[in-house]
């Protein structure tokens, strides 16, 4: 029962620290990487599908993402959906291929895109934190049900602590390499 607990519990705080990297990738930093469009959504025969899936998209060179519909009809659907998301993009149309220059950030921007960047890191950390929370009580339920003693109980409780400073570490590390790409010029 305990075993199966850590396991869950560890489970829990990977797929948070796999959110926040999601999460993290959608934060548009000077660089282009190809990441950055996998939310956009275009709407394709009535129904409304990721980007990747009606379009190749390939990097053209460090600050420039190419974007090329398998439907020459799609063309003008995908550079609209990409001009109306939330990234202030502005794609140049050159025919054949969508052109998608990434912007430089101004020092302001980028220090908005910290905040936006910790608030996130803090996010999961609580996300963290409650997961721990909750299989701590798991721990004292099943010690009031006498189906582990206290001993038993101390131990996972320490076991569980020690996945949470690892998770909120790997947290830390992610936040630290994000802004370091972020204040890179």
């Amino acid at each position: 029962m305990i075993s199966e607990l850590k396991k869950t519990t560890e489970q829990k705080m990977q797929k948070s620290i796999e959110a926040l990297k999601a999460d993290l990738a959608k934060v548009r930093t000077g660089r282009a990487h190809t990441g950055l469009l996998d939310h956009v959504m275009v709407e394709y025969y009535g129904s409304m599908v990721p980007i990747n899936q009606v379009a190749n998209i390939t990097l053209i060179d460090a600050r420039t993402i190419g974007v090329q519909t398998w439907e020459k009809p799609m063309m003008g659907k995908v550079e609209r959906a990409i001009r109306d998301s939330d990234l202030g993009l502005n794609p140049a149309n050159m025919g054949e291929l969508l052109r998608v220059p990434m912007p430089a950030l101004t020092e302001e921007r980028r220090r908005d895109l910290i905040k936006v960047v910790r608030h996130e890191g803090e996010t999961t950390k609580v996300a963290v934190r409650n997961l721990r929370r909750d299989a701590n009580q798991h721990l004292k339920d099943a010690v009031k049900d006498k189906t582990i003693s206290e001993d038993e109980e101390r131990r996972a409780e320490d076991d569980i602590q020690k996945l949470t400073d690892k998770a909120v570490a790997e947290i830390d590390k992610l936040l630290a390499q994000k802004e370091q790409e972020l204040m890179q010029v």
